[in-house]
């Protein structure tokens, strides 16, 4: 890596958590959510360490979203669960390693295993692969926190703030130069999700 890009994907870094920061500050969750997709947009559109490629209409028209629906935003206990290790083949980055912290269960969504990221400084890490990927979503699954690179949408009492409308897309579903990690079983469900990004 490069001085350069090393200074640009802190920046990277440093951006996406003021965007999560502003988003837990805003008045309400739809106004939250609003914030976030126009940060969002701004950082894919600007910023040099963009996943999108030069040129890519996404950076023009914006990415696209499903309409926000303040049913699928939950407040929820993270509950105990068998504890497991995965490694994960992460590219040029090495093996990550996650170990299962606890479960979170959706109402009307299914539980979601919880994962925390084993390397220097650690985080949360909840991605989600439901019944639109392959179609409406990429393949892979999106990520709903991912504590580590900012992505956190705090919580109070006990409890994780779990918006399905700021699911989105890991890089590598625009670039293929990026690995990412994606959703292991505990965190697949058949239900369909349309909220948060989408693939067109």
């Amino acid at each position: 890596m490069t001085p350069r890009t090393a200074v640009e994907l802190a920046d990277w870094r440093r951006r996406t958590a003021e965007l999560y920061a502003a988003v837990r500050a805003a008045p309400d969750p739809a106004s939250g959510h609003a914030t976030w997709r126009a940060g969002r947009d701004a950082l894919f559109r600007d910023h040099p360490q963009s996943p999108l490629p030069s040129g890519d209409p996404l950076r023009r028209s914006g990415l696209p979203y499903w309409p926000y629906d303040p049913a699928l935003r939950f407040e929820v206990p993270l509950r105990p669960a068998p504890p497991a290790m995965l490694e994960l083949d992460t590219g040029a980055d090495g093996t990550t390693t996650m170990e299962r912290v606890g479960t979170l269960e959706l109402p009307g969504i299914g539980p979601l295993d919880a994962w925390w990221l084993a390397q220097y400084g650690g985080g949360l890490f909840v991605p989600l692969r439901d019944g639109t990927a392959g179609g409406e979503t990429y393949g892979g699954g999106r990520y709903l926190l991912d504590t580590a690179k900012g992505a956190d949408l705090g919580g109070r009492d006990g409890l994780v703030v779990m918006d399905l409308n700021l699911a989105y897309h890991p890089s590598c579903r625009y670039d293929p130069a990026w690995t990412c990690p994606l959703a292991p079983a505990g965190n697949r469900l058949t239900t369909p999700v349309r909220a948060g990004e989408r693939t067109d």
